[in-house]
């Protein structure tokens, strides 16, 4: 099974919810840090409610999955009331893929969105399900993310230099 994104945008913003319907995605799995708000982010930013109203508006489903501790994501996720894993273990699929037999969501309708090439990527594809990477959102990060764009940034210019991913054009 490969390890590389289904679907490379530049954030889940610019993502047209139009993209998720056609290709029968109900549930958005999301991840936190750098993907909907800063990793210092306590409460959800406007464009995230924004995002989150035009799924509801289609019947589609945001859920957090999150390598950060439970209390943080809890906390974000209560504030926005939407179903939310936290200590996910990316990017190891197993957890995540418990959470989404024991909350019945079928496998084939839901998409892992993150911003992380060797976590999130990994974890999504682990677990059975399609995957979208996104550029992180801001240039700060926790102590281990900077660890981690040790990698993930030579990598990912690799993969866009030998057109292994690209990033998608949603103009219509």
């Amino acid at each position: 099974m490969s390890k590389l994104p289904d679907y490379y945008a530049t954030n889940i913003f610019e993502v047209p919810i139009s993209f998720f319907k056609k290709n029968g995605f109900n549930y958005i799995l999301c991840d936190l840090d750098n993907t909907l708000d800063t990793y210092d982010t306590l409460k959800p930013s406007s464009k995230v409610y924004e995002l989150l109203n035009k799924l509801k508006k289609e019947n589609l489903e945001l859920i957090i999955i999150s390598n950060n501790k439970g209390k943080r994501v809890s906390n974000y996720a209560l504030t926005l009331g939407v179903k939310y894993l936290s200590s996910t273990c990316k990017p190891f699929g197993g957890k995540l893929k418990k959470f989404l037999l024991a909350n019945d969501l079928p496998f084939e309708q839901c998409i892992l969105c993150g911003d992380q090439l060797i976590t999130d990527i990994p974890c999504g594809k682990n677990a059975g399900i399609k995957t979208m990477l996104f550029d992180p959102i801001s240039k700060k990060d926790q102590f281990t993310t900077r660890f981690n764009r040790l990698i993930d940034k030579p990598k990912r210019k690799r993969l866009i230099k030998k057109h292994k991913i690209w990033h998608m054009n949603f103009e219509e």
